[in-house]
């Protein structure tokens, strides 16, 4: 008998037949002899609805926040009522006092006129804390035992709103105690995505996208056989099929080569998911919640050498940044004062580039932080600048930074020069170019015009 921990994201638990799937996938394991914990993401689109009703009470727009309180609530009293051949009044109940708690912390934003990460963090997490009481019933309605349980009481996390990390040794022992029990005994928990508690109590969250890394932090607590993530693809496809028709879904990839691919664009996967799962030897499976017999993905530790590149993505809307002057040559301190500078903005910078000569530094930033981060640039070299030692501080328009990944590219010869190759027939011009010392990835600037021609045609060496 296996261990499965399986979340399934907004859209699989989107409306009553998207829920209605997903619990009897869930019966259907539990029945074939599998202990399962489920986790879960909130109705799809309805942690933007709760965040707009935050920001709504706190800008004194009352209506606003009316309006969506009403429309949460036929939502899922609706896909209650659906589900459950009897009235269930107790999860009535417990959908009616979550709306409860959103117009209450709704009428305090109010009167603060603000809305601090604190607050924002215990309005999101409503929506994950509705839609595992429907999941969990639905469950129960199929025959197998539910219950739904609270992250906040499992999940335990430093004090960083919004964006919080896990006490994986506190969550490993509230994990086990909570849940260990419950599968043992047949009754399968179902588990809110997303969400977490400081030690004092006070609810957290993990990042937009969090419930994937919901999923491994619990399958890593309570040393789950095999964690898998329920979407609405049939795995990790090879790149995006709305720029390449030929993509395809990949049968296995390392822990490497995955978390590469989801850093650099491929939204499958959260990005954090990989580490819980990797720290414990936990393989990944993404499947198709619409598509159950696919056998998806499997993210293992060590992936195949099976085709030397494995993907191609893209991160788009960015700007590549560059410092460049004579007088930088031999200066120590240069890049770490730059980034310094660009970290107190608090922007992520996905590649960065350098020209061996030490005249120039290039490196890669959303578009949308730009302005900031040449602000904070000139503020941190105001000197330099003056003295002509660095002679500008420059962003060149929209760019698309286009990734291949293969965790076997440092085996075989030639590799970089192919993709190169790919590059050139295509007629795209190379801005900046970044490989790390892993050589599991290359890294390519292009011009935002370029990247649909650049991604196709090193997509074909993919299928060599």
């Amino acid at each position: 008998m296996s261990r499965l921990v399986i979340k399934f994201g907004g859209t699989s638990v989107g409306s009553a037949d998207a829920i209605r799937r997903a619990a009897t996938l869930t019966h259907d394991l539990r029945t074939a002899g599998h202990q399962v914990v489920v986790v879960a993401s909130a109705m799809s689109g309805v942690t933007d609805q709760l965040l707009g009703a935050a920001y709504a009470a706190a800008a004194g727009r009352a209506s606003q926040v009316h309006d969506t309180v009403a429309i949460l609530r036929t939502r899922h009293l609706d896909a209650c009522q659906s589900l459950l051949a009897r009235a269930d009044y107790v999860t009535r109940a417990a959908i009616e006092q979550r709306l409860g708690d959103l117009a209450r912390l709704c009428d305090a934003l109010a009167v603060l006129g603000e809305a601090s990460p604190r607050a924002l963090d215990a309005v999101a997490s409503l929506g994950e804390r509705m839609s595992v009481v429907l999941l969990a019933a639905a469950i129960h309605e199929c025959g197998t035992p539910a219950v739904a349980i609270d992250a906040a009481d499992i999940v335990r996390t430093d004090g960083v709103h919004q964006a919080a990390a896990p006490d994986m040794d506190e969550t490993r022992r509230l994990a086990r105690a909570a849940l260990g029990p419950l599968c043992e005994g047949g009754t399968v928990p179902v588990v809110t995505g997303f969400i977490g508690a400081r030690a004092d109590g006070a609810v957290t969250t993990l990042g937009r996208g969090g419930s994937d890394y919901s999923a491994a932090i619990v399958g890593a607590a309570i040393d789950a056989d095999e964690v898998w993530i329920y979407t609405d693809v049939d795995g990790v496809l090879t790149a995006d099929p709305r720029v390449v028709a030929e993509a395809r879904t990949l049968d296995v990839l390392s822990f490497r080569e995955m978390s590469e691919l989801a850093y650099f664009g491929a939204k499958v996967l959260h990005p954090k998911t990989i580490l819980p799962a990797l720290e414990r030897g936990i393989p990944l499976r993404i499947k198709n919640t619409f598509n159950p017999g696919h056998p998806g993905t499997l993210v293992v530790a060590q992936g195949t050498d099976a085709g030397v590149l494995k993907g191609v993505t893209a991160i788009e809307k960015q700007s590549l940044v560059t410092i460049e002057g004579r007088g930088m040559l031999g200066v120590p301190g240069i890049a770490a004062r730059a980034f310094g500078a660009v970290a107190r903005t608090g922007t992520s910078v996905p590649m960065i580039s350098q020209a061996s000569s030490e005249q120039s530094i290039c490196f890669v930033a959303p578009q949308s932080a730009v302005g900031r981060v040449i602000e904070a640039l000139e503020h941190e070299f105001d000197r330099e600048l003056a003295r002509q030692d660095i002679e500008r501080i420059w962003a060149l328009g929209e760019v698309v930074v286009v990734t291949v990944v293969g965790s076997a590219i440092q085996k075989v010869p030639g590799v970089a020069g192919r993709v190169f190759g790919a590059i050139g027939d295509a007629g795209v011009n190379i801005i900046a170019i970044a490989m790390g010392s892993s050589e599991c990835s290359i890294s390519l600037v292009v011009a935002s015009a370029d990247a649909a021609p650049a991604l196709r045609h090193v997509h074909r060496l993919l299928e060599a």
